[in-house]
């Protein structure tokens, strides 16, 4: 289907666009049911001249339109059966096959009414050279068309109720019972018999009560929105999963309407067995992603608590001071490892990640003196590859800021990342003392530098430290895919 970048002229309202919205959101049905293809037409202001805004061909038959006709426009001409139908306010339909590329076709324009307005015009191309043999499936296609036909040009399609999933929900050509209004099987299409039956049905449908067969089938589990009554007998759009133990299968329940008489159902069926099984398996592999990540969390705590007891057990300075960093580090890792337990995905929302290093590297500052360290920007969705490199050097460079830069004084270290052109640009800055004169990145014997260089590196990004008067400024930029 093709669709215009907005839905009509000034002068409808906006609930006219919303129906007529949600009347191409549900259209296919009615294409595949008619064997036909569709066209939305709508008038100017003046009703002269009509601009095609959208199209769909049937999956059940072969297309009466080759070229796609969405943006064309049609001139008013009181013989055309578009300006017919918006001018009379009744369906237009051909006396004689028209001819569309060398074939006959049908072709039957609705007009689609506000009241007595008319908004839009609803036409239909079938194409007779291709049309399927006659038979039970086409009668009762055909039949059921004629009613949604009836049903939009009473406005009383598409109606209330949950609205399609294009990936998940059945479509016509998935499986097709109709049901009159006694709830009684009168069709089943080829595909929809296969589904009961993968469902476990043994015998028949025609002439079935159907929700007494799918009663039968299938057990209704607690807690539901709605029953499996209330959903199958009311007067609203219905989808739902039916499971046995056997195969799962999605129905749509439509109501039909003649006029304003109930007219039984249309039932479309997809057999989703497979699909609820790769969805399990799915399922099942988050779910254990989600639990590696929870245990390599409480690892790396258990190795940071160890490397903590080591420290207050050592009296040399300088080994204390190096197993101190290395827990820090450990901890960075370990909390990009907790957020990914609690949601896996390969993207992370990074600022919650940062606020909680950033809090992590105040509350060790706070030995000392006094230091805030502040946020300002977003680093937004980060990939879950670069999240864990991206949380040693961010813990790295604030540690490095307040450690050296701060020393044992109160101050504030401003963290300032942002995106730019699928790049993640983040700079650390303090109020401290400046770096040495003769200061040399390259040949710094820092280790903390030395790790931020190479995990920079590693994501092929940059990484400057530079001072000026006020401040110094640590900066990196790194690729992002």
């Amino acid at each position: 289907m093709d669709k215009g970048e907005q839905l009509g002229p000034a002068a409808l309202t906006a609930d006219d666009s919303d129906w007529l919205d949600h009347l191409v959101d549900e259209w296919s049905m009615l294409a595949d049911l008619a064997f036909a293809d569709l066209i939305l037409w709508l008038p100017d202001v003046d009703g002269d001249v009509f601009t095609a805004v959208a199209q769909v061909r049937p999956n059940t038959g072969p297309t009466a339109l080759e070229d796609d006709v969405v943006g064309s426009l049609i001139q008013h001409n009181p013989a055309h059966l578009v300006s017919q139908a918006f001018r009379t306010r009744q369906i237009s339909h051909t006396s004689e096959h028209q001819l569309s590329a060398g074939f006959p076709v049908d072709v039957t324009a609705i007009p689609l009414l506000n009241k007595k307005r008319c908004i839009a015009v609803l036409e239909m191309h079938s194409n007779q050279i291709g049309l399927r043999a006659p038979g039970a499936l086409e009668d009762s296609y055909l039949e059921a068309a004629q009613l949604l036909v009836g049903m939009i040009s009473r406005r009383q399609f598409p109606q209330t109720g949950d609205r399609r999933v294009p990936w998940v929900s059945p479509r016509v050509g998935d499986g097709m019972v109709r049901v009159n209004r006694q709830g009684a099987v009168v069709y089943a299409s080829p595909n929809g018999l296969s589904a009961f039956r993968r469902l476990g049905l043994t015998g028949d449908l025609y002439g079935e009560d159907l929700l007494g067969v799918i009663k039968s089938l299938v057990r209704e589990r607690a807690p539901v929105e709605r029953s499996l009554t209330e959903q199958l007998s009311g007067s609203r759009v219905a989808e739902l999963d039916l499971e046995s133990d056997r195969a799962n299968v999605r129905i749509r329940v439509l109501p039909l309407l003649d006029g304003e008489h109930r007219a039984g159902y249309v039932v479309l069926c997809r057999d989703t067995t497979e699909l609820r099984s790769r969805e399990r398996q799915l399922i099942t592999m988050d779910a254990t992603i989600r639990e590696i990540h929870h245990r390599v969390k409480n690892n790396l705590q258990t190795v940071a608590a160890l490397l903590r007891l080591q420290s207050r057990r050592i009296s040399s300075a300088e080994a204390k001071g190096a197993l101190d960093d290395a827990m820090q580090r450990v901890a960075a890792i370990a909390v990009v490892h907790e957020m990914l337990s609690q949601g896996f995905d390969s993207e992370v929302m990074f600022d919650e990640v940062a606020d909680r290093l950033l809090r992590m590297v105040s509350d060790v500052a706070a030995t000392t003196g006094k230091v805030r360290v502040i946020r300002e920007g977003s680093f937004g969705s980060v990939p879950a590859d670069v999240a864990t490199s991206l949380s040693l050097v961010l813990t790295e460079l604030c540690q490095n800021a307040v450690e050296h830069g701060l020393g044992s004084k109160s101050g504030q270290v401003l963290v300032r990342p942002r995106q730019e052109d699928g790049q993640l640009l983040v700079e650390v800055e303090n109020f401290g003392e400046p770096l040495p004169a003769d200061f040399d990145l390259a040949n710094s014997t820092s280790l903390g530098l030395s790790i931020v260089s190479t995990l920079v590196a590693d994501l092929g990004g940059d990484f400057s430290l530079e001072s000026n008067d006020d401040s110094t400024v640590a900066a990196i930029r790194v690729r992002l895919s």
